[in-house]
């Protein structure tokens, strides 16, 4: 079952008999247009659908069978991410992150044929501001910076058989730029070594027998890595040793059989730092890429990429960027580290701050996997939970909640949608994708998706 599905099972199952929560804007505004103080049970806003805001939310309703919350997100859709995110070919865990992109801070980033993974992934799973992308596929040769989950799962989706993509739920436009694609060869390019790669094993195994495609290492990036390899704990030993083997090993029968009739190729590049991606004359469109060659200090996990001077240049017309995303302030009356690109909290307290908590990428940076996202939602839904107990948090009065949001809202004339009214989009994009085949067909467009909603 698609995480997609679970979450929304789930929805429903700690929503049941609260319809207020599900309605909410519906019902913010008495009959005369005034707001009123109708419940004195305490309320909660939590900004944005994703699974930072769900999690968050069920762990509140579980330990306070009073609370009020309402979920509040700018799109027609709820879940952020997870409908948005990784790829379409690993439906039962997607990932999700931070609103912006981690900048190269090199020249020619600019040029056209270069793009964030975070754009790239929005363009193939439905984002809305990332359907006029058009990314160019009209070149061989496609390099990949950064070599974590994300990474890996652009490349796959550019080498992966149409065939079986047809069978997710990545849109149309896309499927068919991939159909008519000339990219045969993808770099994923990292500044340290085999030893820190930061992909997870079950990534790597899913590139290795991707059908139709060969790996192609080289094997100087290996050099004292199976000695390495014995001290180091079991789930970094296993994704090495599987790299290891990929890399060096002399393929059986069966395997070589199977690279003989590869098409398509993929592979590591480690020690390397983009510094500059290089134009045609006219800079028109992206050539090449311009590494630098790294060395590393120390070793392990704390290993540090340090320059040797020289630099080799990758020929390609495709590079993108998944370096890594970051989250963005909210405004000037919200604590922001602009370094660490999170709000400053404690446990999910944002500090200097009382009343107001975070969640998600923001709280702690775009690390981890849904587990611990979730985990981190609970820790902030206890912190707030025991501040309503030890009377931190003045919960006892009564205050209008969302009936302050409902009233603002109708009188800019905006229509908010509501849970009810995603379920018609929903609807109509799961019947759209049985007619073809898969799991939904998404609507692409804020536009038609409220349509769809206002029906």
């Amino acid at each position: 079952m698609s995480f997609h599905k679970v979450l929304l099972s789930e929805l429903k199952l700690w929503t049941s008999g609260r319809s207020r929560w599900r309605s909410r804007l519906h019902d913010g505004v008495s009959r005369s247009g005034k707001v009123s103080f109708s419940s004195c049970s305490p309320k909660v806003c939590i900004v944005g659908s994703g699974p930072a805001g769900f999690y968050t939310a069920q762990h509140l309703m579980k330990a306070r069978q009073d609370v009020e919350v309402d979920i509040y997100e700018r799109l027609p859709v709820p879940f952020g991410l997870v409908r948005f995110g990784v790829a379409p070919d690993h439906p039962e865990v997607k990932s999700y992150g931070a609103e912006g992109n981690r900048s190269m801070r090199i020249p020619g980033e600019d040029l056209a044929g270069v793009y964030s993974a975070k754009d790239f992934v929005g363009w193939y799973n439905g984002l809305p501001n990332c359907q006029e992308l058009f990314p160019d596929l009209s070149c061989e040769t496609a390099v990949v910076l950064g070599q974590g989950n994300v990474a890996i799962d652009v490349a796959r989706i550019l080498l992966s058989p149409i065939d079986m993509l047809k069978t997710t739920d990545i849109t149309q436009p896309a499927l068919e730029a991939l159909a008519a694609s000339q990219v045969r060869r993808v770099l994923i390019v990292g500044r340290r070594g085999p030893m820190q790669v930061a992909c997870t094993i079950k990534e790597l195994r899913e590139m290795v027998n991707l059908p139709g495609t060969k790996p192609d290492m080289l094997a100087a990036d290996f050099d004292g890595v199976a000695q390495a390899v014995k001290d180091v704990p079991r789930p970094r030993r296993r994704l090495t040793e599987l790299m290891l083997k990929t890399a060096l090993e002399i393929p059986g029968e069966k395997e070589q059989a199977r690279r003989n009739k590869a098409s398509r190729i993929w592979g590591f590049r480690f020690f390397r730092s983009p510094i500059e991606v290089l134009a045609d004359p006219d800079r028109n469109r992206t050539t090449a890429i311009r590494l630098a060659i790294n060395r590393l200090e120390g070793s392990g996990e704390g290993a540090r990429a340090v320059l040797t001077g020289e630099v080799e240049d990758v020929s390609c017309g495709l590079v993108i960027s998944s370096i890594g995303y970051r989250s963005l302030p909210i405004n000037g009356s919200v604590p922001f580290d602009t370094h660490k690109a999170i709000i400053p909290n404690t446990m999910g307290r944002v500090q200097q701050a009382a009343g107001l908590y975070c969640s998600g990428w923001l709280k702690t940076g775009p690390t981890g996997v849904i587990a611990t996202t979730m985990n981190n939602s609970f820790d902030t839904a206890r912190s707030l939970v025991e501040d309503m107990d030890s009377g931190i948090l003045h919960v006892s009065s009564a205050k209008p909640g969302s009936q302050v949001i409902s009233a603002l809202l109708e009188k800019r004339g905006v229509k908010p949608v509501t849970f009810s009214d995603w379920e018609k989009i929903d609807h109509v994009e799961v019947r759209r994708g049985e007619a073809v085949g898969k799991p939904r067909e998404k609507l692409l467009s804020v536009e038609e998706m409220l349509q769809v909603a206002q029906r």
